[in-house]
């Protein structure tokens, strides 16, 4: 009896297997990906792409579930390090709430779980009950249940069992409170997670340092040859992938110079479309083959025109609103091409047109407002600008404009004072512990990164010496080295 209760107990504190796990044969690598389809199809980056910040969490959570999954298929592994993750996931109809979550308005919520599983069918069904998604379709992969047993199991209540503390000493199992317990200590604790994984970052940054010096030198000569303002990537790709990006564009400028010389002083950004972004940027679609991409140079000055016209609209729109600019912010708003968002200004232009807000002339300058497509009601950003969706009631944005005008200057100059403090502390801290490098993911606010620097520099924290710090949301060790850990990080005891 023993036999088959442990199990149960130890891999799921409450009611998280159902009856059949008692008798399930292990899942294959594969079949472990069928059964996570549900939960890809509720947090796949591609459906985040209004979301840029939802987005690139998932992103890079898939990534270390990606791993976690891998080193569980190893031969002879014996056990993995806990690993926090945490997921935006879609709202569909089969999704529920516990009460606890929090739902955005947009349509996804926030789930975060720690998985310290030993084999596949536990860490399926972890993640999906995590994520309030089904698990019904799970039996079905087992084939090897046998039918006898299964009856008997209905028979078995699936509450989870407390077993006296002599029953461990007796039978030499292990507590799993006190696995728990573990747990909460392991990932929490900043100090104790660089003590594991200082030397093989150290390690996979020496070996990228080739490759890093390859990546500069090509992105100079690129950016020299092509008169461009800047190479950027939307994605944390690798050194090695985009290495192969610049090679490509490489390429194709010895194949067409001429009609690459259209993006003189712009910035190409790798992403996932080929285009022209919101503000200007020319986008390489990294599945894109070279012909879509001399397509894009040659079509150039047609978007510089469309462009300028865009501008024009976006003047039009701040004199018909009292001087307010209208502004488009990478990192807060969905990733738009330039045609996308000059017919989203174009709607909210003739809507405004036809109501004619009576706004003083000047009134508002020196505040701004972004557009959204998404939203029915305006709301004010903590960081001072108004979020107006297209479709707003005009006489409802006049009212809510003018109400919030004092409390938006308020907050636009408290970010620009907290910016200065962010930018002050993290010199202080890249001076301090000697950095080569230290940034922040887009997704992680001022306020957020000037607490976690104030907490960084009050450590002695030896392994970041040399090192490139990315504060994120969890921890991580980059393919290319690249140490990164949550920006509200904890030494000591962790709090649960």
């Amino acid at each position: 009896m023993f036999c088959h209760l442990r199990p149960v107990r130890r891999l799921c504190p409450g009611k998280i297997f159902p009856y059949w796990f008692l008798y399930s044969r292990a899942l294959s690598g594969a079949e472990a990906v069928n059964a996570l389809r549900p939960f890809y199809f509720a947090v796949h980056p591609d459906f985040f792409g209004q979301h840029p910040r939802e987005r690139e969490v998932n992103e890079n959570s898939l990534k270390r579930l990606s791993a976690y999954l891998e080193n569980l298929q190893k031969p002879g592994f014996k056990s993995l390090k806990p690993t926090q993750l945490m997921f935006y996931v879609r709202e569909t109809d089969q999704n529920s709430s516990d009460g606890q979550e929090h739902f955005s308005t947009s349509g996804f919520r926030a789930v975060k779980f720690t998985l310290h599983t030993r084999d596949l069918l536990s860490t399926v069904l972890y993640i999906l009950n995590s994520c309030s998604l089904s698990i019904e379709h799970i039996q079905s992969l087992n084939t090897n249940v046998h039918s006898q047993p299964l009856k008997e199991a209905k028979r078995i209540s699936d509450r989870p069992i407390k077993w006296d503390k002599s029953y461990y000493s007796f039978t030499g199992f292990k507590d799993p409170d006190e696995d728990l317990e573990q747990v909460w200590r392991m990932e929490t604790t900043l100090t104790s997670w660089l003590d594991n994984n200082g030397k093989s970052a150290v390690k996979k940054l020496k070996n990228s340092l080739p490759l890093r010096k390859e990546l500069d030198r090509l992105k100079d000569e690129l950016s020299h040859q092509l008169q461009l303002s800047d190479i950027r990537w939307q994605r944390s790709w690798g050194i090695a992938h985009r290495c192969s990006q610049l090679h490509s564009l490489g390429r194709l400028a010895q194949q067409n110079l001429e009609s690459l010389k259209n993006a003189k002083g712009c910035t190409v950004i790798f992403t996932d479309r080929s285009g022209m972004s919101a503000v200007g940027h020319v986008m390489l679609g990294t599945m894109d083959v070279h012909h879509h991409w001399t397509k894009l140079f040659e079509r150039l000055p047609s978007y510089f025109d469309l462009q300028r016209r865009l501008m024009l609209l976006e003047d039009q729109i701040s004199y018909l609103l009292g001087g307010i600019q209208v502004v488009y912010i990478e990192e807060l708003q969905p990733v738009l091409t330039l045609e996308e968002y000059y017919s989203l200004l174009n709607v909210f232009y003739n809507r405004l047109l036809k109501s004619r807000i009576p706004f003083h002339p000047r009134s508002l300058r020196g505040l701004q407002m972004i557009l959204n497509s998404d939203r029915y009601a305006p709301s004010l950003h903590e960081l001072g600008h108004f979020n107006i969706p297209i479709l707003c009631d005009p006489a409802n944005l006049q009212w809510f404009i003018l109400t919030k005008a004092q409390q938006a200057r308020e907050n636009m100059k408290r970010k620009e004072e907290l910016k200065v403090i962010e930018n002050e502390l993290m010199q202080a801290s890249r001076k301090k512990f000697s950095l080569e490098k230290f940034y922040k993911e887009p997704s992680v606010s001022s306020l957020q990164m000037v607490d976690c620097c104030k907490r960084l520099l009050e450590q002695s924290l030896p392994y970041l010496q040399g090192m490139h710090l990315c504060i994120s949301h969890f921890y991580s060790v980059m393919q290319d080295g690249d140490l990164c850990i949550p920006w509200n990080w904890k030494n000591g005891e962790a709090i649960k």
